[in-house]
């Protein structure tokens, strides 16, 4: 039997709002499913109440300065984790992160931390302002997308063409379909609010929602594709129990996206199947998706994948995965001793032992 390789790895993204999750636990969770690694995991998170940094399946964790804080804090930052814990890989969760840690990879490569990420041109062929263009050019059908910066177009908009209802979106996060221009109004500035300027429009495509996440090779090819349809959705549309799919011209449309894009690392494409069973390109998101534990479930773990593709090993053969697979989303009460909150409210980090006194799950 082979001997699992030991490897110091650090995943962002600990967040986990019910209707929302960040998709760091679930890579955490994937991980600690490989066969082929023994890992040590540090969490990163950006806010003290992201409940991954207090879970067991982290052996430490330590809170990152906001992105809006600059570069040069979150390299600071992530040199002096890494002088303590000697990260050999670096997984990013989060698509606020991602300008950062594409320009900053260099950097931190050279510090001995292993990053799979696409260069900046390609971050920025996927950005949702640009996303009718990419589509165009791998002849999928996406529909039409309009960058906003004014609450005065909602009242203006059937006069342009944009009849309603469609669908509002920040540019990292959110989107909410709105019907009438007080809900557009009212969309525009909740969503800027959290997230800034400009918004984007899109007009609504109906017909169900499928996703597909995999690891972009850099040179125009997917690596170990799960598809999943969705079957339960928040009231963020996010996907609350989906199905594990199989089905061709989903995957000739990801084919052709990954070569127009040529995308190095994970990502998932959010596609609607229109009732004349075409896939319209509604999103490209620049990282795991918070399903992607369902990978492990179906028999295809992504975030291993990704992992020895990191660290420049041999590729094992990935058997079909198990279509007709369901997974069904939970909340789960996480306990936290007041000592460790206080931990990490002053000093941004939880140390091994300590950090899991007075802890438990419920």
């Amino acid at each position: 039997m082979t001997a699992r390789r030991r490897l110091t790895v650090g995943v962002t993204g600990m967040n986990a709002r019910a209707d929302n999750p960040g998709p760091g636990m679930a890579v955490v969770r994937s991980l600690r499913a490989s066969g082929r690694f023994d890992l040590r995991i540090v969490g990163l998170g950006y806010d003290a109440l992201d409940p991954g940094l207090y879970h067991e399946d982290c052996d430490a964790t330590y809170l990152l300065p906001y992105p809006s804080t600059g570069q040069d804090a979150l390299k600071e930052r992530l040199l002096d984790i890494h002088g303590i814990e000697g990260l050999d890989a670096l997984i990013p969760c989060l698509d606020a992160e991602l300008p950062s840690l594409v320009s900053l990879s260099p950097a931190l490569e050279d510090a001995g931390i292993r990053l799979y990420l696409p260069d900046e041109t390609r971050l920025q062929m996927r950005d949702k302002s640009r996303l009718p263009e990419l589509a165009k050019a791998a002849g999928v059908a996406c529909p039409e997308t309009k960058t906003v910066t004014q609450s005065g177009f909602f009242h203006s908009a059937p006069r342009d063409g944009w009849a309603y209802p469609f669908v509002v979106k920040g540019p990292f996060y959110d989107a909410q379909i709105v019907h009438d221009p007080d809900e557009g109004v009212a969309a525009f500035r909740r969503i800027s609010a959290a997230w800034g300027l400009p918004l984007l429009v899109q007009k609504l495509v109906p017909g169900e929602e499928y996703n597909l996440s995999a690891v972009g090779d850099g040179e125009g090819h997917l690596l170990g594709t799960v598809m999943m349809k969705k079957r339960a959705l928040t009231d963020k549309g996010k996907a609350w129990a989906g199905v594990c799919v199989r089905d061709q011209a989903l995957s000739d449309t990801a084919d052709a996206l990954a070569k127009a894009l040529r995308w190095r690392g994970p990502l998932e494409l959010e596609l609607m199947r229109d009732p004349s069973g075409r896939y319209n390109l509604i999103e490209i998101n620049p990282r795991f998706p918070a399903w992607i534990y369902f990978s492990v479930g179906v028999g295809r773990n992504l975030p291993e994948l990704l992992l020895a593709r990191m660290m420049g090993m041999d590729p094992e053969p990935l058997p079909e995965a198990l279509v007709g697979t369901m997974f069904i989303r939970h909340a789960q009460e996480l306990i936290v001793s007041p000592q460790s909150f206080e931990t990490m409210m002053i000093h941004g980090a939880l140390a091994p032992g300590v950090a899991r006194e007075g802890e438990s799950h419920e």
